[in-house]
Order: structure tokens, then C-alpha cells, then sequence
């Protein structure tokens, strides 16, 4: 089989990538590299150049394939309309131009920011989109466009994940590198706000299972490591792994939204967008649980790797391409 892969440059795409070299399903691997070609370098698979919006790109990377991965999407952003352009209109080309060339078996990367936040119950696929950010309303709206897209004979998966991490991440990462220099920054009092999250190699398993199901029609899936944490659990095992205490500094939700508009203010005077911005400080101060049952039950998926694994995996990939 082939596939064709955007996004392979990235955290998670770097690492489906890796999955499909090592299955013996796919022959032929394309992915769509706009420069640089990072985590991909020296690795055994086929470069098409250009971006999202090349339609000739996508067109020659499309072409004769047999499941597309589209991976690719920006999560940080000054505006609604960069959002929409990267998430929302370069969702519906490549579907487009998948459905010209014949492609069924269409996966796409979302979010649980789609769906919104969870009040003390894990959200589930059947409840409504209530985003609470611009990159949540643009994946919700990625969502409904493809809705309106989708042809019958098409078999389109949507696979929504929280919170992700794992090697290469380098977002979620910093809390592990301020933990490393003897501070733990908590949102809350460390107990809530709640959040669901999956080691990078599960959410590969969990969409490489969806492109193995290919009836026709849309499909949408979260993908978990099926517990809720907390971030006092986090620290926990953080600490347990670095064999380093740190300081638990507590976080009001109110001071970090202020904080969070100081820190973007100052990152506008020197052209950049910030990690820790409004729009992220909305997100953090809520509860992000969800369950992977569907998943579970339709594509038989399940979690491997459990938080206390995962974390201590991290943590020594850092270590060892010294990030810490």
C-alpha cells in the first residue's frame, strides 16, 4: 500500500511516519515537506515539496495512493484567519483533491479543543462542539466543512487526542525543562483542573487502526491513554524520574490569564507569537478529559503506555538529546 503523509515533519506526523516505514503494510511512503525536512532526515520515504496550499503538491502526492494521513495543522496564532486558512480551507483542498484522484480512505488529525472542555465527566463523540479558543473553533470547523465535503463512498476518520506528549514534543515540554531547573508550575490547586493525555505512540497506533477501517462515512474518534490525570500526579512522576525534587508553584487561574496577556504583549514587540499566550491561558484553566470506549469497541484500540511509562520515555529522550 501507499500513503501519503502531511505534517511528517512534525512531532506526531515524524512519528506515523516511523510506524509506517516499520510496518510491512506500506511500500511506498510520500509526505509533503515544505523545507526542512527535521525528523525526517535520512529516513526511507518520498518527498513531495511544497505546503498545504500547493495544489500541485498535493495533487502529485495524492496521486495513486492508497490512504492519506493529513497530519498538518498550525496549533499557535495571532488570528482567526490564520487559523482558518492553515486548518479550515488547506483541510478541504486536500480532501478535494483526494476525492479526484480516487482516494477513500481519508484520516484526519483533530482535537479534543474541537469539542471543548469537560465539567467532571469525560466528553464522549456523541455530545456537540462547545471550542473555548480560535485553534478549537477552527478544528471544529475543519471538522464540519469535511462533513459537508465527504462524499458517499468516502471512508473518513477523524481522530480527536488531548493533551499529547512524548519524544520530540517540544511544547509540553516546558514544563518538564522548568522542572528541571527546580520550579513546577500547577494551573490550580493540582488536584483540577482535570485532564485527559496520550503518549505520541499510542495516538500513532490509534490512527494507523483507523486507516485499517474503511467503510464508507465519517467516522470521528478521541484517542486517550483512557485515564483522567492530575497535574499533581504529573509532578509526582516527574519527580520520581528526574530523582529531583521542584518547587510547586501554584497558578490562579485569574493571574495566568494576565500573565498570559503581559507575555504575548511583549513577544508582539520582537515579531514572535508565544507558547503561553490568551488564547492557550483559556484552555489551561479548564478540564480536558475524554474517553477512548468507541475507539475501543470499533477499531480495537487500547492504550500501551501508561503515564508514569511515558513520562519517564520523555524525560530520557530529552536528557539524551539534551534538552534538559
Amino acid at each position: 500500500m501507499k500513503a501519503f503523509v502531511t505534517g511528517g515533519t512534525g512531532f506526531i506526523g515524524s512519528h506515523l511516519v516511523d510506524q509506517l516505514i516499520a510496518s510491512e503494510t506500506y511500500d511506498e511512503i510520500r509526505c509533503l515537506v515544505r523545507n526542512n525536512e527535521k525528523w525526517l532526515t535520512g529516513k526511507s520515504f518520498k518527498k513531495i515539496s511544497g505546503d498545504l496550499h500547493n495544489l500541485h503538491a498535493l495533487a502529485q502526492g495524492l496521486d495513486g495512493v492508497d490512504v492519506l494521513f493529513h497530519i498538518a495543522a498550525i496549533v499557535k496564532a495571532p488570528t482567526k484567519k490564520e487559523f482558518t486558512h492553515a486548518n479550515v480551507d488547506a483541510t478541504e483542498n486536500i480532501v478535494r483533491i483526494a476525492q479526484k484522484k480516487g482516494v477513500k480512505n481519508i484520516v484526519l488529525l483533530s482535537s479534543l479543543a474541537a469539542a471543548g472542555p469537560s465539567k467532571g465527566v469525560p466528553v464522549t463523540e456523541n455530545q456537540g462542539f462547545k471550542p473555548v479558543s480560535m485553534y478549537g473553533e477552527s478544528k471544529m470547523e475543519m471538522e464540519q466543512r469535511v462533513h459537508k465535503t465527504a462524499k458517499e463512498d468516502d471512508s473518513i476518520k477523524i481522530i480527536r487526542p488531548p493533551a499529547v506528549y512524548g519524544p520530540r514534543e517540544d511544547q509540553i515540554y516546558s514544563f518538564f525543562k522548568a522542572f528541571s531547573r527546580g520550579i513546577c508550575p500547577i494551573v490550580g490547586d493540582g488536584n483540577n483542573p482535570k485532564l485527559s493525555m496520550v503518549y505520541v505512540s499510542d495516538l500513532v497506533d490509534g490512527i494507523m487502526k483507523a486507516a485499517q477501517k474503511e467503510d464508507s462515512g465519517i467516522y470521528t474518534y478521541f484517542i486517550s491513554d483512557e485515564e483522567v490525570h492530575s497535574w499533581n500526579q504529573i509532578r509526582h512522576i516527574t519527580q520520581k524520574v528526574m530523582g529531583k525534587k521542584a518547587l510547586p508553584v501554584k497558578i490562579n487561574p485569574k493571574l495566568l490569564k494576565k500573565a498570559a496577556s503581559l507575555i504575548e504583549g511583549l513577544a508582539s514587540l520582537f515579531g514572535k507569537y508565544p507558547v503561553v499566550n490568551k488564547e492557550k491561558a483559556n484552555e489551561m484553566i479548564l478540564e480536558w478529559t475524554c474517553t477512548s470506549q468507541k475507539a475501543n469497541k470499533e477499531l480495537g484500540y487500547s492504550a500501551k503506555v501508561s503515564l508514569a511509562e511515558g513520562i519517564s520515555r520523555t524525560i530520557h529522550w530529552y536528557k539524551k538529546y539534551n534538552w534538559l
